[in-house]
């Protein structure tokens, strides 16, 4: 095990030939983000039968502990992921941490897997079998903190106050942290844990409750401990051949090193020959919030142009969508929330408009209840979600366990955080490709894959009518909610019935640059017949629409020919 970051070779792997992949761009992704602790472990177990749903597994107390998850267990399941319609897996951490931590983030060796989870070995078979299914893996990294790897004195957890610093006591292991370099205590902030989240610099400076903050402020100790940063990850894409790097809590970082370091990050793997290595972030906030880290940036001390994310996870999206979706809310802000987008992207790249999109995730960061979408939502309500996310723009992200329908809620992180097996029985798991909500996520996630509209295309929301000629966009709680994707002269049209109750039959506006009267278009999913376009020549405007009848809670999808 190296133990220093000078015993790292940065050449090529003899006789490793990098898997390049450059006939998918990041955005037409479909990703898989699963908990390694929670997803399998390495036993064969049989699913278990059930038409619509499963809990998941877990109780109270074996939610706050390691289930015994594997890498093994993921490469002994990925055709699972693979039928999902899944062309990414995203990884939560898998380097050494704390004893005590289950989920990853609180790592005390960044040069080693935890052997609770497997070995490097086995992280390097994940990824090959992986590309050998055309399916890319990232991980999930953590640059602005190190686990409790020490103390402050007398063991006490500090509160920050007015930026002040406090002392390093002592380590909690004589070898650790790894790479040795860490072990220097100049290269941690040292003042103490975060009180108020919203608040600035204390945001950026304190602990995340007892993980500890590395050093952030621009001394010559912190660009030494960016420069240790990079070249650990670094190491792992020499090593492991992964396609990228999801980076966790980077709004509480600066800018200027987030991009420094994905431009390091990105460099080295064109080194490799890998030319779509894709970095994407956790930002918890607005739109403006994430501007600093994404595209282009010209840092001050450099005249080179340095490329910051790809893209960030979609928070104002996840935070709008559900409520939409469930009936409970009038879609206002959802059309607002691409308006939003529009105007953000413009400073952010070439697909600043893509983010990576999701209904479900494991922390919920400033939620005071946890809840998965599935929560209070039917099967059909689901899939839709889903189904949304899948269709609009944007990378879709599915959070393990929604695709059957997982429901956990509670007052802490480890209620959405169930696991797919049963630690008791040593023989179930619930990974059932025949359950609904399986089947239909799917079948649409293997659409998205064939059809380009889907991937790269234009998106309109639409107005829609109950008479034909008086059209606006919707502006009720449980409506009927459209949008289009525009790809030169192919159109999809996407039409969900928010009512949990109600039939709505309603004429829904389809370009009229692209599409004639009189033709046809076919449904590409759900049980419908091909409908025909019309015009109302009493309309100036001489718009084009089709008349469509959905039942309560249908999503239906349409191509024009």
């Amino acid at each position: 095990m190296i133990k220093s970051i000078n015993e790292i070779d940065f050449s090529p792997k003899p006789g490793k030939a990098y898997w390049v992949n450059c006939h998918r761009e990041w955005r037409e992704e479909v990703i898989y983000f699963l908990m390694v602790d929670r997803f399998h472990d390495s036993r064969k177990r049989h699913s278990l039968k059930f038409d619509m749903r499963h809990p998941g597994f877990g109780n109270e107390d074996q939610l706050q502990k390691p289930f015994g998850g594997t890498l093994q267990g993921i490469i002994n399941n990925i055709d699972y992921i693979k039928n999902l319609g899944c062309t990414a897996i995203w990884l939560s951490p898998v380097f050494e941490n704390n004893p005590e931590s289950y989920h990853g983030y609180a790592i005390q060796n960044y040069m080693d897997v935890d052997k609770r989870w497997g070995t490097k070995k086995d992280l390097e078979k994940l990824v090959d079998k992986a590309h050998g299914l055309d399916i890319r893996v990232f991980l999930d990294i953590v640059l602005h903190h190190s686990g409790d790897n020490w103390s402050y004195p007398f063991d006490y957890n500090y509160n920050y106050f007015d930026g002040q610093r406090f002392p390093l006591d002592e380590w909690r292991e004589k070898d650790r942290p790894i790479p040795v370099e860490l072990r220097n205590m100049e290269l941690y902030n040292r003042k103490g844990q975060i009180i108020n989240f919203d608040n600035y610099p204390e945001t950026q400076e304190g602990d995340f409750f007892t993980l500890k903050t590395f050093r952030n402020d621009g001394s010559l100790d912190s660009e030494d401990l960016q420069e240790i940063l990079a070249k650990i990850h670094c190491y792992w894409i020499r090593e492991t051949d992964v396609d990228g790097f999801r980076l966790d809590a980077v709004k509480h970082m600066k800018g200027n090193d987030i991009n420094r370091f994905c431009s390091t990050i990105r460099e080295y793997a064109y080194s490799l020959g890998k030319r779509n290595f894709f970095l994407f972030g956790e930002i918890i906030g607005d739109d403006e919030t994430g501007n600093p880290y994404i595209g282009p940036k010209i840092l001050p001390e450099d005249r080179n142009i340095y490329y910051g994310l790809d893209s960030i996870l979609d928070h104002p999206l996840h935070s709008v969508l559900a409520e939409v979706i469930k009936g409970n809310s009038s879609p206002n802000k959802l059309i607002q929330r691409y308006s939003d987008l529009q105007k953000n992207a413009l400073s952010r790249g070439r697909h600043g408009e893509f983010l990576v999109t999701y209904i479900d995730d494991h922390d919920q960061v400033g939620m005071d209840f946890k809840h998965r979408f599935s929560h209070n939502a039917t099967p059909a309500q689901v899939v839709a979600g889903m189904g949304f996310l899948i269709c609009a723009l944007g990378a879709p992200c599915i959070y393990y366990g929604t695709e059957q329908g997982f429901e956990g809620n509670g007052m802490d992180d480890r209620y959405i955080r169930e696991g797919m097996f049963n630690p008791d029985d040593k023989e179930s798991n619930v990974l059932n490709q025949e359950s609904w909500i399986f089947k239909r996520i799917a079948v649409l996630a293997h659409l998205r894959q064939k059809e380009a509209i889907l991937k790269f295309g234009r998106m309109y929301f639409r107005e829609t009518s109950k008479n034909g000629l008086d059209f606006q966009f919707p502006d009720c709680e449980k409506c009927l909610l459209a949008f289009s994707r525009i790809l030169h002269t192919g159109e999809i049209l996407v039409v969900y019935n928010s009512s949990p109750k109600e039939i709505k039959e309603e004429y829904i506006v389809i370009d009229t640059t692209i599409n004639k009267e009189g033709a046809l278009m076919q449904c590409i999913y759900g049980n419908k017949k091909k409908i025909r376009i019309e015009r109302n020549i009493e309309q100036v405007t001489g718009r084009l629409f089709i008349k469509v009848k959905l039942n309560p809670m249908e999503f239906l999808i349409f191509k024009n020919n």
